[in-house]
């Protein structure tokens, strides 16, 4: 090694600077639903399909039968009242 070149320590790079960050859940949640058709009472209207077991299908629908209630409007209550749950 010559003497006019020294060891040097490596050169570091400059911690990069914070940004925005991630969205938030909740944020990336409000802007998807955003998107969706809206119904009356503050309400938006989904469609989605689920496959469950035969079975499952049967125990909800008796569930809804016995509620005096239809299927689609018995698992909108489950999933409005998981929810609330999750919430407290």
């Amino acid at each position: 090694m010559s003497p006019a070149r020294k060891s040097q320590p490596p050169k570091r790079r400059a911690a990069p600077k914070p940004g925005p960050g991630k969205p938030l859940a909740e944020e990336l949640a409000r802007d998807a639903v955003a998107h969706e058709k809206a119904a009356p009472g503050d309400k938006v209207e989904i469609v989605f399909r689920v496959r469950l077991r035969k079975p499952v299908v049967e125990a909800l629908t008796a569930w809804a039968v016995r509620e005096e209630t239809n299927l689609v409007t018995l698992v909108a209550e489950i999933l409005e009242a998981a929810v609330t749950k999750g919430e407290a």
